[in-house]
Formats: structure tokens, sequence, C-alpha cells
């Protein structure tokens, strides 16, 4: 993963994702929060690595024309260029590509590696080389050979060295569905292109499995994704600036030169992160944890921006937040925390059909409710939820299949919506 932030990008992608390239530069610039200089500068910066990414000139065009893709090369998620060697610094990247070129032949110290860096390089002393070093295998690229110093590192490339033709195409085709159908997905991603680079080398690559994917929003969130859990398992807390989805703008560049220091609308938050929970139903990552004189606090993972690690906890600290939080949630149909309610809801069985999909949909996904009434038309499902909203939804989307019986209110707010919703289908003339 890059080793620079880059929330600017992610949101600005988000953005151009949900409104399909809607907005005017001024109206873009306004919703990041950024100048429209800054907006021109992203663009530019955007464009340069989707042309170093498609290896072909990036046309004088729309940026949204230059994110299409099509359906049948569309295993590559549409946003996870982001996440290539493309998102570190320019000058970073060429180091690291020299370093990793020059370990594939034999093991080298950090003062051997010197004398494999063009000496126009810039950076490329010492220290640096040494720091680069660290961050390689820190990520697993390469490793330390046997023996005392000065240490020797080597490429680990064993994985794609050690396997035949017809072992590399299988663990292709496992990594490939693997990383379109379980989440996190990033690093299968990489994983999966890394393989896929050395199957071309070798002459035996062919494409077996097609994937259309929708959420991008949900690829975007996984570059905070593995720093939480990186702070979750050294139990650091964190801090970021937090943009609500409610909020008018979704980013804020962050102050450096006090001559130019603005308010920004983000919200300052230090917190513990105890859990990372996904809604799969919208393409989701939520943050739990545990702030001071908050206690409990819930924030969508979209809206972290600037994010730093903090101070560590204890052990004990964070067992006995983590128990809080567990008990506070333990009736959460994803992350609500609201008072306990028992929903019932008869479902009505399809009819001239083989499978009751009814049911086996009602099974797979309604957690820990159970059914305890059934006939031959219909059956009847309890579950004890904290609230109604998140559950709500889910009660919906089997349409007429499925009528609510309690809570009271939640079969109102249900009647008032269905009668909202037809509303809109209504004819305006009175002859259609």
């Amino acid at each position: 993963m890059a080793r620079e932030s880059f929330d600017k990008e992610i949101q600005f992608l988000r953005m151009l994702v949900l409104t399909s390239g809607a907005y005017s530069r001024q109206q873009f610039a306004e919703r990041l929060g950024i100048s429209v200089h800054t907006f021109d500068k992203t663009i530019k910066r955007l464009k340069n690595v989707i042309q170093t990414v498609q290896k072909e000139p990036a046309p004088r065009a729309d940026i949204t024309n230059l994110l299409t893709y099509n359906y049948y090369d569309s295993s590559d998620p549409l946003l996870l260029f982001l996440f290539r060697a493309k998102s570190v610094k320019e000058t970073e990247s060429y180091r690291l590509t020299a370093l990793l070129s020059a370990l594939q032949e034999r093991s080298l110290t950090a003062t051997e590696l010197l004398d494999y860096l063009p000496a126009e390089m810039p950076l490329s002393d010492e220290k640096t080389i040494r720091s680069d070093l660290k961050y390689l295998e820190e990520i697993g690229v390469i490793g330390r050979a046997a023996g005392g110093r000065p240490y020797r590192y080597h490429l680990r490339n064993e994985l794609l060295t050690a396997l035949t033709d017809d072992e590399l195409a299988d663990l292709y085709d496992f990594v490939d569905v693997m990383a379109n159908t379980q989440v996190p997905s990033v690093q299968g991603y990489l994983l999966r292109d890394h393989i896929k680079k050395a199957r071309i080398q070798r002459n035996s690559f062919t494409e077996r499995f097609l994937y259309k994917y929708h959420y991008h929003s949900r690829i975007l969130d996984e570059a905070h994704l593995y720093s939480l859990f990186h702070a979750i398992r050294h139990r650091k807390k964190i801090r970021f600036c937090y943009f609500s989805p409610k909020a008018r703008v979704s980013y804020a560049s962050k102050n450096t030169n006090p001559l130019f220091e603005r308010d920004t609308a983000g919200k300052e938050v230090l917190v513990l992160p105890l859990k990372v929970i996904y809604d799969h139903q919208y393409g989701r990552w939520y943050l739990l944890g545990n702030a001071p004189r908050l206690g409990i606090v819930k924030f969508r993972v979209e809206g972290l921006t600037q994010l730093e690690q903090a101070e560590s906890v204890s052990e004990r600290e964070f067992a006995s937040k983590l128990q809080q939080l567990e008990e506070k949630i333990a009736n959460s149909w994803l992350v609500d925390t609201g008072a306990p309610v028992t929903v019932k809801a008869r479902f009505y069985n399809p009819t001239d059909t083989r499978s009751n999909f009814i049911k086996e949909r009602v099974l797979l996904q309604g957690q820990w409710g159970s059914i305890t009434e059934e006939d031959a038309d219909s059956f009847l499902y309890e579950i004890t939820v904290n609230g109604t909203t998140e559950i709500k939804p889910w009660l919906r989307s089997f349409g007429s299949s499925c009528e609510v019986l309690s809570p009271a209110y939640l079969r109102r707010e249900l009647i008032a919506e269905w009668k909202e919703i037809r509303s809109y289908y209504e004819s305006f003339r009175e002859n259609l």
C-alpha cells in the first residue's frame, strides 16, 4: 500500500462516480473544500496515473471518459488503479522500482544497492535507501538473507518461481475468485495483478472468469482499512479529520502554512478503534471505537481523512472497552446501538415455483432471528434488534412478500413509505 495519503483523490473519485461527472469544476472544488487550481492539478495527476496504468496516451477529454471500462474487462475494478504503485510519490516509485530490479539477480546490501541507482536520481543516499528497504521488508516484498551485519536483502518471489505453469494458473483462478467475492479485496487484487504479469511473461495467460463489480466506494474505503487493522492489532489510538455524509464538503486540505490557514468543515477526532464492520447491502465500511467523554462512537470510513496513529493503550483497557462495545451491539442488525425491540413479520411463500426462495433468503440473511410459526402459505419470523432503522431496508426489499406485524410504529412507517412510492407512479393525466 502507498506510504503517502491520497485522501483528496479518493474523495474526488467517489464524488465522480456518485454524480456521473454532473458537477462543474467550481462545484467539484467547493464540495471538496479546495481551490479550482488544486482541483485542476488533481485531475492532471489522475490522468497521468491512468495513462501509466493503461500504457497509452490519455486523450484530452473529460475525466469521466477515462474511467469508463468494458464489461468483459471488468475483473479489474474501475478505481483500483489508485492502490497501485502510482499512488506513491514519483521519485519514490523510481527508487523502489530500481531497488527491486537490482535484487532480482542476487542478494545485496544497502551500500551495494547505491551503485545500482542512477547518480542523477534525487534522494539516492544511503539513509534514504535504508528507509526504503525497511518499508519493502515490512510489506513482505523483500527479506533479509541469513547472516549478520551488514544485512543482505533478497527479493521474496518464491511464490512465483517455485510453481509450474499449471500450479500458477490454479493459484491465479483461486485469487481471482476470492478477491471478487470476499472482503477486504484490495490486497487480493494486487496479488492477482502480480500473478497475472508472471503468467504473461511465461506466455501462459488465459482469462477464465469474468466479474462485474458495482460497489466502487468499497474499494476506495479500503485505503484506510489496513491502517485501522494495524491500529487495532497494536492497541493504538488514532486521530483523523471526519466529514459526516451529511456535510456540505467531503475533504479539506491540511493546513501547513499559517498565512493561508482556514477553518475546516471536518471534525477533529481522537478515538480508540475497536471494530470494523462491513455493510454488504450498501457496500459501506464502519469504524466503531471509544472516545474520551463520549464513550462508544461510530464513523463511516468514507468520511475519514488525515488518518494518523497516536499513543497506545494497555491490553487491559482495550479489552474492557471492547467488551463494553460487544455488549452494546449484541443485538445490532449492523451498528445500531438503540434500545432493543422485537420485530415480528409474516413472510408469504411464493407460488408456482420449485423452491421457496423467500424462506431460503430469510434463513440466509436473517442473522439470529428465528421462524416461530409456519403453514403452507406463510411463516412468522421474529428477531430482537437494537432499533429498527437498519433492519427496515431489508424488510422492505421483500416487497409484497413481507408484512410487518410489530412494532406498530414500524408497520405505520412502512405503510407511509409504500404510499409515497405509489404516489410516484400515479398518472399525471386521467386518460393514461
